[in-house]
């Protein structure tokens, strides 16, 4: 079934979210533990009971706000960075001995999770507002600070800044990934579209225009507006009308996308198209070409290709041939080599038509006629292969297409 592509969010910020969770939990546990080794030294143990209390309860109840951004709201980080401050300054009610031997504070590292939710939520500002409200508390809670507080305070405010600042850089790649990604899928899409009007109805409209000049009359009107309307449909082509869809900074912020196929468009090579994904025949495909003025040489043994590179690679040698035909006149001979090697498969189209000038091939692609640049070098480009063009004034067109054969393209033969 045919399918369109879509780009589909997949966030990269959750690997940090997931780690903030794990040592929110680790941490709590760390400052209990701390607790009940020191215990003896306690002169209000119940302030210290109470509180980290209330802490592992908070832990616990808020693991789904530290999931991802969206559950991580301004409230939460409130009164998260409230209890670590609070934790902070009742340490010496709880223990008058913290301040003299400079030990650590109730919620001890702990608090530090709270600074780097604001870090990764809201990035650098963010975390320099968390991280300085904890080094005021921790500078009053110590009355007379010692050098290694100020080594403490220094550490995660720094730290939590430069995370920050990763975060939002990351943040600033991501978007602009998100939109490179949203465009070459839509030039892709773009460039599917171009070859199917050009292998339909920019040749018919061509077609009528020159039969509608031979018949005169009425016919040539009718051919005169072919015309003009096969000009008119080449430059919507060749201007690229087709805008690609915008990505809001909500839908990239902290995401990363991945472009996938879904129903709509254009089918890629898989279960369902073109017979369950069995390799065809690429003789079978090509023989149809074949008649008085086209000759086709072939290996006596099948030429299996996945089915998309297959169809593609066939579509590209019509491409040809139809250029021959309208380029070379009625009366070029044209010639089909189908090779088929262990590391590629290659089918070269010679004509002994008067060959392309210099410069041909640019001018038409400037002037919207897409026959080389999409309906062959487009059609390789997209399965992986490469088209090359060789012609001299006089002495033909050689066009040779090649298609690796990678871990895919290698079918049992």
């Amino acid at each position: 079934m045919p399918r369109r592509e879509r780009v589909v969010r997949m966030s990269v910020e959750l690997p940090l979210w997931r780690a903030l969770t794990a040592y929110r939990l680790l941490t709590a546990g760390y400052a209990v533990l701390l607790f009940v080794f020191g215990r003896v030294r306690f002169e209000h143990p119940w302030v210290a009971i109470g509180y980290l209390a209330v802490l592992g309860l908070w832990t616990l109840a808020t693991l789904p706000k530290v999931a991802n951004a969206a559950s991580c709201t301004k409230r939460f980080l409130a009164a998260d960075i409230a209890i670590a401050l609070t934790g902070i300054l009742l340490t010496p009610l709880a223990d008058t001995d913290a301040q003299r031997m400079d030990l650590p504070t109730l919620p001890s590292i702990w608090t530090a999770g709270a600074v780097l939710a604001f870090a990764i939520k809201g990035g650098w500002r963010w975390a320099g507002f968390a991280s300085s409200l904890v080094a005021v508390a921790n500078i009053i809670e110590r009355g007379e600070p010692s050098r290694d507080t100020f080594h403490n305070v220094l550490l995660v405010w720094v730290a939590s800044i430069g995370i920050g600042y990763v975060v939002e850089i990351a943040r600033a790649s991501e978007r602009t990934l998100a939109r490179a990604l949203e465009i070459e899928a839509t030039t892709r899409e773009r460039e599917r579209l171009a070859r199917d009007i050009h292998d339909s109805v920019l040749q018919v409209l061509a077609m009528v225009q020159r039969r509608g000049t031979a018949l005169g009359g009425e016919a040539a009107e009718l051919g005169r507006m072919a015309g003009e309307q096969e000009v008119a449909l080449r430059t919507l082509v060749a201007g690229g009308l087709l805008p690609a869809s915008r990505v809001s900074e909500d839908e990239t912020q902290g995401a990363f996308v991945r472009v996938v196929n879904e129903p709509g468009g254009q089918a890629d090579e898989g279960p369902g198209a073109d017979g369950d994904g069995v390799p065809r025949d690429l003789r079978t495909l090509l023989t149809p070409y074949a008649g008085a003025s086209v000759t086709l040489s072939e290996p006596g043994s099948p030429v299996l290709l996945p089915p998309r590179e297959a169809r593609e690679l066939a579509a590209a040698v019509g491409a040809a041939l139809d250029n021959v035909r309208r380029h070379a006149g009625d009366g070029a001979q044209a010639w089909i080599l189908l090779e088929d090697w262990s590391h590629e498969v290659i089918v070269t189209v010679r004509d002994d038509g008067p060959g392309i000038p210099d410069g041909r091939l640019a001018q038409a692609e400037g002037e919207g006629r897409l026959g080389v640049a999409q309906s062959i070098r487009g059609r390789l480009r997209d399965i992986g292969g490469t088209a090359e063009l060789i012609s001299v004034p006089g002495q033909g067109t050689e066009v040779e297409l090649k298609v690796p054969r990678g871990t895919r393209g290698k079918a049992k033969r």
